[in-house]
C-alpha cells in the first residue's frame, strides 16, 4: 500500500471512531433523559498512536469557550499528526473544527483542515438549523437541505458522550448516525460489544467496548477490523482504540488529560 493510502486511512479512521455517535434520531433529549455533563471547556485529551514499539502520531482534543456569529459556543478543535520516522515519510497536519451551541449540542460551524504530505484540502461549512431540516452552507459546494438535527463529524462524539455512552445500551445492537462529513451525508454506524477491564497508563480501567463498522477494502479485511474502549465513567472518554489493518495492528492511547469535569472513576482498584 503506499504511504499516501496507508495515512489516509488511519487517520480517518481514528477521526470518524473518535468522533463517532451512537444514535441522535430527535436531536436533543427531553429533560427526562438529561445526563450529567460530562465535558466541559477547559477539557484537553492526548493521544498516542503507535505500530508495535514505535510511536508513528499523536492526536489532541480540546474544548474551549468563544463567540461565534454573537453567541457563546464551545470551540471543539480535533488535530492529528504523524512524528518521528512516519514524519519523515510522509507528513500529516490534519485540524477539524466544531463550533458547538451549548444549548442544543448541534454545531453551528465546522472547519476541516487537511495538510498530508503534498495533498491539501480546506472547507468551512455553517449549518442552519430548523424544526424539521437543516441547511448547510459549505466553501467548496454551496447550500444544501439536509435531516434535521444533522451533526458533524466532531461533534456527533460529544453528543454521544453526553447522551448515549451509558448502561443503557444493548450488546450486541448496531447504532447508526448520519453526519455531514466531506461534503455529503456520512453514515456512521457503530456495534455495541459490552464491557471490558483493561489495563491503561492509569491503570486498569471499566470501559465500554465499540465495534464500529469499517469498510471492508484496501485497509480493512472485515467490518470488525475496529475497537474502541470508552471509560465506563461520567466523563466517559475513548482511552484506547484498535485498528487491524491489513498492514498489521495499530494502537491509539490516551496518554495525557487536563480539565475533567468528574472524577476520573473507572480506574479498578486492587
Amino acid at each position: 500500500m503506499k504511504m499516501l493510502g496507508l495515512f489516509t486511512a488511519i487517520l480517518i479512521a481514528l477521526f470518524s471512531t473518535l468522533f463517532s455517535p451512537v444514535g441522535m434520531a430527535k436531536g436533543v433529549p427531553d429533560n427526562d433523559y438529561q445526563k450529567p455533563v460530562v465535558y466541559a471547556p477547559g477539557e484537553e485529551l492526548v493521544y498516542s498512536l503507535n505500530y508495535g514499539i514505535f510511536r508513528g502520531g499523536e492526536g489532541r482534543l480540546l474544548v474551549k469557550d468563544t463567540v461565534l456569529f454573537g453567541n457563546k459556543v464551545h470551540h471543539i478543535v480535533a488535530t492529528g499528526n504523524t512524528v518521528g520516522l512516519a514524519d519523515a515519510l510522509f507528513r500529516v497536519r490534519d485540524r477539524y473544527e466544531s463550533f458547538v451551541n451549548p444549548q442544543t449540542d448541534l454545531p453551528v460551524k465546522s472547519i476541516r483542515n487537511i495538510r498530508e504530505g503534498r495533498y491539501r484540502y480546506y472547507n468551512e461549512v455553517v449549518f442552519e438549523h430548523q424544526e424539521d431540516s437543516a441547511k448547510v452552507f459549505s466553501q467548496k459546494s454551496g447550500k444544501h437541505w439536509v435531516p434535521a438535527n444533522i451533526q458533524d463529524i466532531v461533534s456527533a462524539f460529544y453528543f454521544a458522550r453526553k447522551y448515549k455512552f451509558n448502561d443503557q445500551m444493548r450488546q450486541g445492537e448496531v447504532m447508526e448516525i448520519l453526519t455531514y462529513f466531506s461534503d455529503e451525508l456520512y453514515p456512521l454506524r457503530i456495534r455495541y460489544r459490552g464491557t471490558e477491564v483493561i489495563q491503561t497508563a492509569f491503570g486498569k480501567m471499566e470501559c465500554y467496548l465499540f465495534s464500529p463498522v469499517t469498510e471492508v477494502g484496501r485497509a480493512f479485511k472485515t467490518e470488525d477490523d475496529m475497537q474502541v474502549w470508552i471509560t465506563r465513567d461520567d466523563n466517559r472518554l475513548p482511552v484506547r482504540i484498535r485498528f487491524n489493518l491489513k498492514v498489521g495492528s495499530f494502537i491509539c492511547n490516551l496518554e495525557q488529560f487536563r480539565g475533567l469535569k468528574n472524577p476520573f472513576s473507572s480506574v479498578v482498584t486492587p
